[in-house]
């Protein structure tokens, strides 16, 4: 497996909130975490990226230990986070946005990869001069995963995408992740929108209250009657 966790219990300072929390996604693999608001996804997404307190547990990426390590390093691992709420710099252009992704990078194909990336979403191009803080909600999130993706991720982890979006910039952004998975680019993606992300994943866990309660092929969760009844209205 690409990234295993086994046993994280993490926290907020004196407030545990995972609780023994093992998954796992493969090499190349679509894997979705869903659950209602509070459930700890976002909090996972932390502690996987070095921004939340890991209490005890293993946090492991092609075998290398990233529990404890700071984000930065994190990143040059290759794990890479595309965050709720995009967390753009506003007052930047897209351009510089960007260029923020590779901040990390010494090597020389930084503007490469910014011509793939503008290739893959020709409306950053159109709004390169742009600043950040004045573009629409779907755009900023073509700047946020365009972002994480100058740092050259192995394994993106995408939290809560769809947010506050029309349902057509939804599938539109879908089709690019399609992309970027081709690539061989992993994705763990946090969606409260369960359709959508089992509809589009392999693999997914159910978290609930900070534990993992239930995980399996996407399809199959997709048809559970306790997912269904819980998170579709069924």
């Amino acid at each position: 497996m690409a990234l295993a966790i086994h046993g994280l219990n993490a926290s907020y300072g004196d407030v545990r909130v995972l609780w023994d929390v093992s998954l796992e996604v493969g090499e190349g693999e679509i894997v979705a975490l869903i659950g209602n608001n509070g459930a700890g996804k976002s909090s996972l997404l932390g502690a996987i990226s070095g921004l939340v307190h890991i209490d005890s547990g293993s946090v492991t990426y092609a075998g290398r230990e990233l529990a404890h390590l700071p984000p930065d390093a994190v990143v040059r691992a290759g794990v890479i986070q595309v965050p709720q709420n995009r967390r753009l710099f506003g007052a930047l252009t897209v351009r510089e946005n960007l260029l923020m992704g590779a901040y990390l990078r010494s090597d020389k194909e930084v503007d490469a990869d910014l011509e793939r990336v503008l290739i893959l979403l020709p409306r950053l191009r159109e709004r390169y001069d742009y600043l950040a803080g004045r573009l629409s909600g779907g755009e900023q999130q073509m700047v946020a995963i365009a972002r994480g993706l100058m740092g050259r991720p192995k394994m993106l982890l995408i939290d809560e995408m769809s947010l506050g979006l029309a349902p057509v910039l939804v599938d539109q952004l879908l089709e690019i992740l399609q992309q970027i998975h081709a690539s061989g680019v992993a994705i763990l993606m946090v969606e409260q929108d369960v359709q959508t992300a089992l509809e589009f994943a392999e693999r997914a866990y159910v978290l609930e209250t900070g534990r993992i309660i239930l995980s399996g092929p996407a399809a199959q969760l997709l048809d559970d009657p306790s997912v269904k009844k819980a998170y579709l209205g069924v």
